[in-house]
């Protein structure tokens, strides 16, 4: 029953694909922009930049790109970028490992600051300590990763020198960005966990506990906390697909050599197969971020396999 509902959510995850990969192939070439202009700039020949157009095969009709494109996709070909001619897939493949490294430090350091404040938030709700925990988050989540990163980056590295301003090559480079990244990560989780531990308290299985003389603190860590995991570790599952949205911003500000800059430099060149190939890949991500939390959902919740 279960592989049956794994197989079948796959299944539904391909449409998904392809609306995204038809929506971006069209978007981009819509976007104002001529490739070749980013290649040879605005004051090439004529004759040059038609030559360079036939030799990239965007003189073609769009649709007849279109279907090349998807082809490509199937027999596995992503294409090669317009810039440099490397293949997509291999231009992606170095960088993937910098963003997937800046992604698991952030999502770490965002539940090592989560759970304990939603838990502390919890057990002291409608006090001054529950609206400090929850103040301090709603800042988090406020406040952009553009606007935090430069902050961080004046205060600690440039003002303190305690940390690289940029870069991964330098001890301590990832400490920066992560903290960027993972601060409106921490603040969305904490606010989940207090609401759910608040709500797990409240249910039957928890006052039959009390009722069975279970300590306080056991109820909160024991019966409260499986209760409470669900919507938290579903949430959690979804954040694996936002660390990528917010690190193309993160990593373009400090200038952290993965899949986010590597977007952010293929749109500014134009590099149409390189975008989509980006693209592609976090688009990929979000949708099996999506699958996992449903699928944890229902493994964690018996009532929702039950439906």
């Amino acid at each position: 029953m279960f592989l049956r509902t794994v197989f079948s959510r796959l299944l539904q995850t391909l449409p998904t694909l392809f609306g995204v990969v038809t929506l971006v192939f069209f978007l981009l070439h819509l976007v104002p922009g001529d490739p070749v202009d980013a290649l040879l700039g605005e004051t090439a020949m004529v004759a040059d930049r038609e030559a360079l157009r036939q030799a990239l095969g965007l003189d073609q009709p769009i649709l007849t790109q279109y279907g090349h494109y998807l082809a490509g996709l199937v027999h596995g070909e992503w294409g090669r970028s317009l810039v440099d001619q490397r293949a997509v897939l291999t231009l992606i493949l170095e960088r993937v490992g910098a963003t997937a490294e800046l992604a698991l430090v952030s999502l770490l350091l965002a539940l090592f600051l989560a759970l304990p404040l939603g838990y502390w938030s919890a057990r002291h709700a409608g006090e001054g300590q529950d609206v400090a925990a929850m103040g301090f988050s709603l800042i988090g989540v406020s406040i952009p990763n553009f606007w935090l990163g430069p902050i961080l980056m004046l205060l600690f590295a440039l003002g303190l020198g305690w940390l690289p301003i940029s870069g991964m090559d330098q001890p301590g480079s990832i400490v920066l960005p992560a903290i960027t990244l993972a601060t409106a990560l921490s603040a969305v989780l904490s606010r989940m966990a207090r609401s759910s531990w608040l709500e797990a308290m409240n249910t039957d299985s928890t006052r039959t506990a009390r009722a069975f003389g279970i300590s306080e603190q056991r109820i909160w860590w024991s019966h409260a906390a499986r209760l409470a995991a669900v919507p938290v570790i579903t949430l959690f599952a979804l954040q694996l697909g936002a660390v990528l949205g917010g690190a193309v911003i993160t990593e373009t500000v400090f200038d952290w050599p993965g899949l986010g800059l590597l977007t952010i430099e293929a749109i500014q060149r134009r590099d149409y197969p390189l975008v989509q190939g980006c693209i592609l890949i976090i688009a990929t991500f979000y949708v099996l971020a999506n699958l996992l939390a449903d699928l944890l959902t229902l493994w964690l919740d018996p009532r929702q396999r039950l439906s």
